[in-house]
C-alpha cells in the first residue's frame, strides 16, 4: 500500500508530518522539565569520577543518589498512553507540558526500565490491533 503525500507540498505522508511536528515539541524548552531536576537536589558532594565538587540529586523511583547529569524528568503520565495509543493533539500537548507535578525526576536507569515496560505495552498493543484486523 502506497502512501498518499498530501503533506509539504506533496513531499510528506501524514505519519511523517506527524513525526516533523512530535519533534519540534520535543524541542521546546518548558521550565517545569528542568524545575523538576533542580528540585530533586539533596546535597553538595565529590563527583566520584573527577574528584569535583558536585551536586547531587535523588531519584524517585530507586533513592539513589546521582549527579544531575544522569537524572532525567519523567513524565509521570505517559505522554501517548501505550496501553490506547495516540487520540489527538490536545491530550499530546497537554500530557507534553505539565506542570511541576506532572514530572518525576527519576535516574537514568530507572528511566529506561520505565521505558522499556512502556515499548513492551505498547507493542503488545499493537499486536494485538493488528491480530484483531486480520481476524475480521
Amino acid at each position: 500500500m502506497i502512501k498518499e503525500k498530501t503533506r509539504n507540498t506533496g513531499a510528506w505522508t501524514e505519519a511523517r508530518f506527524r513525526s516533523f511536528v512530535v519533534s519540534q515539541l520535543r524541542r521546546a524548552r518548558w521550565g517545569p522539565k528542568y524545575l523538576t531536576i533542580k528540585n530533586a537536589y539533596i546535597k553538595d558532594g565529590i563527583n566520584p569520577k573527577t574528584g569535583r565538587k558536585c551536586k547531587f540529586h535523588l531519584c524517585s523511583s530507586c533513592g539513589g543518589e546521582f549527579l544531575a547529569k544522569e537524572m532525567r524528568a519523567d513524565h509521570i503520565m505517559p505522554v501517548v498512553d501505550p496501553a490506547v495509543g495516540f487520540t489527538d493533539w490536545n491530550e499530546y500537548i497537554e500530557r507534553m507540558f505539565p506542570e511541576v507535578e506532572g514530572f518525576q525526576a527519576i535516574c537514568k536507569g530507572c528511566h529506561d526500565l520505565k521505558t522499556k515496560e512502556e515499548r513492551r505495552i505498547r507493542t503488545e498493543r499493537k499486536r494485538k490491533e493488528k491480530d484483531e484486523g486480520i481476524a475480521l
